[in-house]
């Protein structure tokens, strides 16, 4: 591909030669001629004047660099769209393969792909182009929309509802009974978790997830949510659009997340708390409660102002020990002195 047909794909500037060739994408120090690569902040600009790429994707224009530049507002988006097109992943072929197991009751949207061994239940919907890979099991009364990839082994249980372009990765299980008991006469008893799961439109969600069903109601998973590996959301929460969920995190049931929320990796969220739109939770942080807009850290979290603040009063508490010791050793004297 031509510099100049990429540079049309992402609306870039080229400061260069519209004419190279460019055929991969790689990093900055690991490119060679005929790769393009990107430099997203000023931290690698060394690096960016000693790479061998053909192209470097920038935001601006940097002095010196001998190979072509392509200036796009966002370096980072047109990177992601090169690896798109010199990697465009193996395509999948439509077809139900006769060694899965497909209820008489399932409809197929146009240029289904079902692979070997998935196993699909009764009164199932899955919409145009969408691919279940092998070993995965959806149950009964389960929706899936159109262009969804379903990895393998992924368990999508009864009642599910997932929406268009969903992308879920091997070994999550979807709809799992919520974590509810209660104690009566010396033992737990289950109370039964009927409800179902809302995975809306553009939602991707990592390896080894859990999602429990509500015991009412929906677990609802808001439009463009990531969620990351392993991580464990409980029942009757519902998160909102476009939030980011890292790895390991564990959000306890009914807590709600509004819109754009981001939650670091291993953070943990108590039973009903409620995140509002646009916080930040950074990585080990717990929270219950109303938690307003904010950037939050530590355990119980604070803001990350005044967590930075503590973190460095933490750091110097053994010296403010020694120093205290000392004044006490100082008023004992005084008052040893003043009673003679």
């Amino acid at each position: 591909m031509k510099l100049k047909d990429f540079a049309e794909v992402v609306r870039g500037v080229i400061h260069g030669d519209p004419d190279i060739e460019i055929a991969g994408v790689s990093g900055i120090m690991d490119a060679h001629e005929g790769d393009i690569t990107f430099v997203s902040s000023a931290r690698y600009l060394r690096q960016a004047c000693e790479s061998k790429a053909s192209c470097i994707i920038v935001k601006e224009l940097i002095p010196d660099i001998k190979a072509s530049q392509l200036l796009t507002s966002n370096p980072y988006f047109a990177f992601a769209k090169a690896i798109e097109c010199f990697y465009p992943g193996l395509p999948f072929q439509p077809g139900i393969s006769e060694k899965a197991v497909i209820s008489d009751r399932v409809q197929f949207g146009k240029s289904v792909s079902v692979y070997p061994c998935a196993y699909l239940s009764d009164d199932i919907s899955i919409g145009d182009g969408t691919v279940i890979l092998p070993g995965v099991f959806i149950g009964e009364k389960t929706e899936i929309g159109k262009h969804c990839i379903i990895h393998p082994n992924v368990v999508i249980r009864e009642g599910v509802t997932i929406g268009d372009r969903v992308i879920i990765h091997s070994g999550t299980v979807i709809g799992s009974d919520g974590y509810g008991y209660t104690f009566e006469k010396g033992e737990h008893y289950k109370i039964p978790q009927v409800g179902g799961v809302i995975i809306e439109d553009d939602v991707e969600i990592g390896s080894n997830v859990s999602i429990d069903r509500a015991t009412l109601g929906n677990t609802i998973i808001g439009r463009g949510t990531k969620i990351d590996n392993l991580v464990q959301i409980a029942h009757n929460v519902k998160i909102g659009e476009k939030s980011l969920i890292i790895a390991q995190v564990g959000i306890s049931g009914s807590s709600e997340l509004g819109n754009y929320v981001t939650i670091g990796g291993q953070a943990g969220l108590a039973d009903h708390t409620v995140v509002e739109s646009g916080t930040i939770i950074a990585a080990k942080s717990g929270l219950f409660g109303h938690v307003t807009k904010g950037v939050y850290s530590g355990f119980p979290a604070i803001p990350h102002k005044d967590w930075l603040r503590a973190q460095a009063l933490f750091a110097k508490l053994p010296e403010i020990y020694k120093k205290i010791r000392e004044l006490e050793n100082k008023i004992n004297n005084l008052e040893k002195g003043d009673s003679v």
